[in-house]
């Protein structure tokens, strides 16, 4: 069993466009502290968040999966697919999953809830868990549009409403007590992240309203974002309130830095990395 009652577990990592993850921020601003290939692509983390939870076993978000690993492979720079060694390295099996917290259906975040089984059927990754969807993601992603349509992949999400495993939120929700999901819907409508009560101290998964630690800037706003002048006030709003209050924040896409605590130094704020 899990030695902590919070702990990231990795599903790899994905090669993104450094200049779409830094949107209108120009490439002279970020080049320096960001290495990139020669196809411009940086590494992100593929970061998934394992809580403990009244004896609940709850995971937050699933990573890009295995289904897809051959056809990225060269286009998104994967991996094979480590969230269930993960899992394993803290004594659980997908069976042992009571809860997925989606932050959003985008397959980097969503991919892992499904897998091939041996007859080559899509089916549920962790099939006795619950898999919770805001109603606005799960809309958004059955009917994309043209500009989200490459983001989105049914076969990661379909067969859990087809297995009678989705359970669709309307709003700010509280999963178990002192887990709780706050919209954040500028990145994609429906996006959700996710806040625990332990011990006295909150964490927050903050999904991809800050994927990173550069996203700490304000200024710095993914070109993914359905909504950035949302985004933007979302974000100010939220990281004001982990400063004043100390939360333990959680980067979905960080790689080398993926969790700290934001702490006030001669006048600006600077985030103190930790390890989870």
């Amino acid at each position: 069993m899990m030695s902590t009652a919070v702990k990231i577990i990795s599903d790899g990592v994905i090669k993104l466009d450094g200049g779409s993850m830094f949107g209108q921020v120009p490439k002279m601003d970020w080049e320096n502290n960001v290495v990139t290939d020669r196809k411009n692509r940086m590494t992100l983390g593929l970061n998934c968040l394992l809580l403990q939870v009244k004896g609940y076993n709850v995971l937050v978000d699933t990573g890009v999966g295995s289904k897809d690993i051959e056809n990225d492979k060269e286009t998104l720079g994967l991996v094979p697919s480590r969230l269930l060694k993960g899992l394993k390295s803290v004594g659980l099996g997908p069976k042992d999953i009571h809860a997925v917290i989606l932050s959003h259906l985008h397959f980097d975040h969503s991919g892992g809830c499904t897998r091939l089984d041996r007859a080559g059927n899509i089916v549920p990754s962790f099939p006795k868990a619950k898999y919770y969807v805001q109603s606005a993601c799960w809309d958004e992603a059955c009917n994309p549009n043209e500009r989200c349509h490459i983001t989105h992949r049914e076969d990661n999400f379909r067969p859990i409403d087809e297995r009678g495993q989705l359970e669709l939120l309307c709003g700010d929700t509280e999963i178990f007590p002192g887990l709780n999901v706050i919209v954040t819907d500028g990145h994609a409508r429906g996006h959700q992240m996710v806040m625990f009560n332990h011990g006295g101290e909150r964490i927050v998964y903050l999904g991809d309203l800050v994927p990173t630690h550069h996203h700490l800037n304000p200024a710095v706003i993914s070109a993914f974002d359905n909504s950035p002048e949302v985004t933007l006030e979302q974000k100010k709003d939220i990281l004001s309130q982990a400063e004043r209050q100390g939360w333990l924040l959680v980067f979905s896409h960080g790689h080398t830095t993926k969790a700290g605590y934001l702490e006030r130094w001669g006048g600006s704020v600077r985030l103190r990395p930790v390890d989870l």
